[in-house]
């Protein structure tokens, strides 16, 4: 009888701690939620109150900017817990033993650099708390700049959770991360002695994974540290993004996309397309396009297009006569077009850190993804007519009529933005609430696609870790690109290209090449955040617009990602057709040199990308 109830006292603590944990990821999860939906509906409010009272919410635009901080830092613990920080690279092709290793040199680094933007953003608190700043209904600024510290904490308990299933090594890594970040903060040795080891370290568990954000902010500190600059700084920086005017609307449109890709929106825009075109001999590659490209619009994502919309629209095109190698490639690159048209996520961050209009990238995107769509869907008209096949019959009107009915709040989403936009109706963070209020109407009121009990905290859940991923690598370059403007970096580097090549169009091809390979092996917000502050100004010096810039920009790194052998879209294409990676690759080959003609012509046809902007005029 004794054995038994020890065993029951056994498991009664492990039980406990599941059930606290659960506790903690259900609140942070609800917590994440309820920031959400505050960022919506207070522009919604605004904008309500203005039309029918003439009147609004005091400090309205201000609260929901430093909502958006906090909001961004409890989203990053979350992608944290989740182990979906952004890296720049995964060691998963290593040998395991290799792989534990830098595993846990991979962690130690983080604990340490973690470690220090805590301590970092303690000291900022700390000054801030001594003289705190009002804003509207008495919210003292103080409160918002305290989500820094706390993220921090959150995802340093996370790191050392997550960093291995071994007590000891995790012990281990602890300690030493700590106590380097202690040593590296107290000791009283010469912070430039520190520089170049710390700057090797960070670049050997860069190769192991390390998260960008914490790339980023170790080499900022130890920039900072060297050049004898206060390492609050880094704090004040990171709140630098509440300044940001767009800012907000990044995650609301990023809500917009989750909720429309989880719920029976794809099936309904395929329907639509289908009923249009599906009778015609290249009707499936056009529903297959224009539904991938409007998907990756709205979410932002190729790869998820690919994951969300391949097990519908690969029978569609099989069906309809195209091989197999011809209909894998139109679904894994069929929604590059999307990238460069409102809302994507990928143009507004854009839009963001090169600091051009929202509105301004919007116009330059259209005629290039027009484009891009002509050529895919001239690609896809390819296949021979079936010796069978019958002569396409007239359009099924009440199918087509029946079709637009059951999708017109689907389609009426995107478009809302745009005429919120377009018409002055309201701002780029209003245009965003409606269009994520509209798109929760549609997927849970008006379609009941999605169960507000079972399925919505998930989904905003997993925008809230999207965006918090994002805007931390944001918050955290922002310290480093103001360094690297302060030491006149950018200048330098302007000099050094603009001697080295003296011609505009070597330039822009050089750019070519260089981005696309970026989009072959990063991530592609990580790749807008790092490296578009260092291409702006070499643009500017050699005369290209700002937006036919970003239009290159968008574009070659969407093309990295169907470039073998490292494409991302290769692997989700491989994964989620269950294909050899080899096979897929050479299906997408005849297609990477269709868009890359494509890009090419963009590249070297400005007015494609700027011939619209007069109408902003």
């Amino acid at each position: 009888m004794t054995a038994p109830a020890e065993s029951g006292t056994a498991r009664a603590p492990a039980s406990t701690a599941s059930r606290f944990s659960r506790a903690v990821i259900v609140t942070e999860d609800v917590t994440l939620a309820g920031l959400l939906a505050v960022m919506v509906l207070l522009p919604i409010a605004e904008i309500f109150l203005r039309a029918t009272l003439d009147t609004g919410i005091r400090g309205v635009i201000q609260i929901v900017h430093h909502l958006t901080l906090v909001a961004a830092m409890l989203g990053a613990a979350v992608a944290a817990r989740e182990g979906r920080l952004l890296t720049f690279v995964t060691p998963g092709s290593l040998h395991k033993h290799v792989r534990r290793r830098v595993t846990l040199l991979a962690s130690t680094v983080s604990v340490a650099v973690i470690s220090a933007l805590l301590l970092s953003a303690m000291e900022f608190a700390r000054a801030e708390l001594a003289m705190p700043t009002q804003l509207a209904f008495g919210l003292m600024s103080w409160l918002t700049i305290a989500a820094l510290p706390l993220g921090y904490a959150l995802i340093l308990l996370r790191t050392v959770i997550r960093s291995t299933a071994m007590p000891t090594e995790r012990l281990l890594t602890t300690l030493g991360g700590i106590a380097l970040a202690a040593i590296w903060r107290y000791a009283p040795v010469d912070p430039q002695a520190w520089l170049i080891p710390g700057l090797i370290l960070i670049g050997l568990a860069t190769i192991a994974g390390l998260p960008i954000f914490i790339v980023l902010g170790g080499v900022t500190l130890l920039l900072l540290a060297s050049s004898g600059i206060p390492l609050a700084s880094m704090a004040i920086d990171h709140l630098g993004l509440v300044s940001n005017a767009l800012l907000p609307a990044i995650p609301m449109f990023t809500l917009a996309g989750y909720l429309l890709a989880e719920s029976r929106a794809p099936t309904r825009l395929i329907d639509v397309f289908n009923a249009l075109f599906g009778r015609y001999r290249v009707g499936a590659a056009l529903v297959t396009i224009l539904t991938c490209s409007l998907f990756t619009c709205v979410t932002g994502a190729s790869g998820v297009t690919v994951v969300a919309l391949g097990a519908l629209l690969l029978p569609l095109l099989r069906s309809s006569g195209y091989d197999e190698r011809s209909a894998v490639a139109l679904v894994t690159g069929g929604g590059l077009p999307g990238t460069i048209l409102l809302p994507a996520l990928p143009l507004m961050l854009y839009a963001i850190v090169a600091n051009v209009g929202i509105r301004e990238m919007f116009l330059g995107g259209i005629l290039p993804a027009l484009l891009m769509l002509v050529a895919l869907i001239g690609w896809g008209a390819r296949r021979p007519p079936r010796p069978d096949e019958p002569y396409p019959p007239g359009i099924d009107w009440h199918r087509v009529l029946q079709a637009l009915w059951t999708a017109k709040w689907d389609i009426a989403v995107p478009a809302v933005a745009v005429a919120m936009l377009f018409g002055g109706l309201a701002t780029p963070v209003e245009a965003a609430a409606v269009t994520a209020f509209c798109a929760f109407l549609v997927s849970t009121v008006l379609h009941h696609d999605l169960s507000l009990r079972h399925d919505l905290l998930r989904v905003m859940s997993h925008c809230g870790l999207l965006v918090g991923g994002i805007l931390i690598i944001l918050g955290t370059s922002l310290g480093l690109g103001n360094l690297l403007v302060d030491t006149q970096v950018p200048v330098r580097a302007v000099e050094l290209v603009t001697a080295v090549v003296d011609s505009r169009w070597a330039f822009l091809l050089l750019l070519n090449v260089f981005l696309l390979l970026a989009g072959c092996v990063m991530d592609m917000y990580s790749a807008i955040i790092v490296m578009a502050p260092l291409v702006v100004p070499i643009g500017l010096a050699y005369g290209v617009h700002p937006v036919h810039l970003g239009v290159i920009f968008l574009a070659n790194l969407e093309l990295g990602y169907l470039t073998p052998p490292v494409g991302i879209n290769l692997f989700y294409a491989s994964a989620r057709f269950n294909r050899p990676l080899l096979e897929v690759c050479r299906a997408v080959l005849p297609l990477i040199a269709v868009l890359g003609a494509c890009v090419l012509f963009v590249t070297y046809v400005p007015l494609l990308s700027t011939a619209l902007l007069p109408l902003l005029r």
